[in-house]
């Protein structure tokens, strides 16, 4: 699926490991036959590795999770969302560079 450093989420464990945790959480709410979420998962395991121990990073496979993606109404994917305090603050819909991912995520790490 991912990078070792990348969560995947479940509804068994997305409240405990991004809402609970207090933490600075990104988000990816994917599936396997979306092509533009293929481009961006190298992108997404880069963030892991680059902002370890100041983001944790997870996946949401909208497939397996329709009562995830439904909750946070995830209509196009890739949605990557930031989570702050348990909050979410920031949602992205689309692929992106990791620069641009790297914009939003570095206004919340202040």
């Amino acid at each position: 699926m991912a990078s070792g450093k990348v969560k995947e989420l479940t509804k068994d464990n997305f409240e405990e490991e991004v809402i609970s945790s207090g933490k600075l959480f990104l988000v990816d709410f994917w599936a396997e036959w979306c092509g533009p979420c293929r481009a961006v998962a190298p992108i997404i395991d880069e963030l892991a590795e680059f902002y370890e121990g100041k983001l944790t990073v997870g996946k949401v496979n909208v497939d397996n999770e329709g009562a995830l993606a439904e909750k946070y109404r995830i209509m196009s994917i890739p949605t990557i969302m930031i989570f702050k305090e348990g909050k979410m603050v920031e949602r992205i819909v689309g692929a992106r560079s990791a620069q641009e991912f790297k914009s939003v995520i570095d206004k919340y790490l202040s």
